[in-house]
């Protein structure tokens, strides 16, 4: 007795993106959910960013200035993604940022805040608010590598009511401290043992050099999916760099230093300058996986593979601050841009990276299904702890500047290279600044997002994304469009007030 076909909604890939001219965004569409015979826990997030590098969480930071420096790239690897550090510094400012990760060492805080002995006080409060912490070591000048002379923690100073006192009045002097050398097991069995909360590390001449937290030798158990090197257990790092000829010394010195990803960083990617970049890098340095773009055709996309790059950055235009389609009149619907792209490069074994677009944990499932091996992420990034510059309040909620390259702004301290403009008399802003909410720190913020993909592929019936991609490309996935209506309906509506979902990590806004 013959079977029944089974029943299906909705268009598959193919047919929904093939409408001449048509260009669909993230909130355009909606996908149909699939059968759920697994438990969310048995999803699995590992991707590729570019043919060579594998994440275990579909995630990669912006190179931009006001998202992505060691920092960022630091806890991003720890948890899975990859950060890419930015290029609006000098050479030796990005060497020594990624310097920065490559020496980092899971438990061991390798560049610890200092202060000296003159300092106030006052200047714990501003560490505090800027950083979260006050547990301060204090050395002879302030800085890394001077002799330690004490330590500050919030027991010295917080029934002070005189903020102005110099530290060297209140800091404990009577300190715990290892040697360098000193293993992490070793260092966690002396915290241990003492019950003391920091570990200044310092070397034969007394000089501070590291600092281990009991807070970091905790989070050190959590981190079982960090992007490490599989020899020598490095995390690893992206670095963008520009088309400019003069860039090739910057390449040169990022290989040098140890990069994995290089990044470059164009508005429209399809260019000579580009692939004669391109050229230069996998002659150089055939070792370092190449990120081409951006690109949004597949005519494009075919230029650069031809030329060799190992990942494709895919977005023109749909970033948060970015105003490049409204002043340029060029780019395309970021939806359709993915699909497109992805589906040409798969056939190449090129992974793309969706760049731009994703504004919340929808957006960036929908940045997977269309083909995106990994989503890009600056606005959802920046505003955390992590992300370059200091908290301040607006209206009395705490945020931080956020800012495309492509602005006035960041073009003034060299942004306009990824624009060609850097050194054109006349600058047309294809960006914007502005300011985000406080998010919190990325090792609570990202965990939560990861965490609201894996239910959303549970849902879709889908174990991992290798399975997700399948099903796009063989008809499975099945898609509608959404009419405004629909996007009304499917948020919060008719309602008189109502209280938000609350994110880890968000700070509610001052009184």
């Amino acid at each position: 007795m013959p079977t029944n076909p089974t029943p299906l909604d909705g268009l598959d890939a193919r047919r929904f993106f093939s409408e001449a001219g048509q260009g669909l965004t993230y909130d355009d569409l909606i996908l149909l959910p699939g059968h759920i015979d697994f438990p969310v826990d048995a999803v699995q997030l590992h991707t590729r960013v570019s043919r060579n590098i594998t994440l275990r969480a579909p995630i990669v930071s912006s190179p931009m200035d006001t998202v992505t420096e060691s920092t960022m790239a630091i806890r991003l690897a720890l948890l899975g993604g990859i950060g890419v550090i930015h290029y609006n510094n000098t050479i030796e400012e990005q060497v020594a940022e990624l310097r920065r990760v490559k020496r980092f060492e899971n438990g061991f805080i390798t560049d610890p805040v200092c202060l000296a002995p003159e300092n106030t006080i006052a200047d714990v409060d501003r560490i505090k608010e800027r950083h979260g912490f006050s547990s301060i070591p204090i050395t002879e000048d302030g800085r890394l590598g001077s002799r330690l002379v004490g330590l500050v923690t919030n027991r010295d100073i917080d029934l002070e009511p005189d903020r102005s006192r110099p530290l060297r009045e209140v800091m404990t002097r009577d300190l715990l401290w290892a040697r360098k050398g000193v293993s992490l097991e070793e260092a966690n069995e002396i915290l241990r043992r003492s019950k003391k909360g920091k570990l200044p590390i310092v070397d034969s001449e007394g000089r501070l050099v590291a600092l281990v937290t009991r807070t970091d030798l905790l989070k050190n158990r959590e981190f079982p999916d960090a992007t490490k090197e599989k020899h020598t257990k490095r995390l690893k790092v992206g670095a963008a760099v520009s088309t400019r000829e003069h860039d090739r010394e910057r390449i040169d010195a990022l290989v040098e230093a140890g990069v994995n990803l290089i990044v470059i960083d164009a508005a429209q990617g399809d260019s000579r300058y580009q692939i004669e970049t391109i050229r230069y890098i996998k002659e150089r340095h055939p070792e370092v996986d190449v990120m081409g773009g951006n690109v949004v055709t597949r005519r494009q996309a075919q230029h650069l593979i031809e030329a060799g790059v190992d990942a494709l950055r895919v977005g023109m235009g749909p970033g948060s601050i970015c105003i490049t389609q409204e002043t340029m009149a060029v780019g395309r619907a970021q939806a359709t841009a993915v699909y497109h792209t992805a589906t040409y490069a798969a056939q190449h074994d090129v992974p793309v990276v969706a760049d731009g677009g994703v504004r919340s944990i929808g957006h960036l499932v929908k940045a997977l299904a269309v083909g995106g091996a990994c989503a890009m992420l600056g606005s959802m990034l920046a505003g955390t702890e992590e992300a370059p510059g200091e908290y301040f309040y607006e209206n009395g909620v705490r945020v931080k500047r956020y800012r495309g390259m492509a602005s006035l702004e960041a073009m003034e301290r060299g942004g306009g290279k990824r624009y060609f403009a850097d050194e054109q008399r006349i600058r047309v802003a294809q960006g914007v600044s502005g300011t985000v909410v406080d998010k919190g720190s990325v090792l609570d913020y990202v965990p939560y997002v990861l965490q609201g993909l894996r239910h959303a592929l549970q849902d879709l019936g889908c174990r991992d994304l290798a399975t997700l991609h399948a099903r796009l490309h063989d008809g499975e996935l099945r898609f509608e469009r959404r009419s405004p209506a629909a996007q009304i309906e499917g948020n919060v509506h008719g309602l008189f007030s109502y209280e938000p979902p609350p994110q880890p990590g968000r700070r509610r806004p001052r009184r």
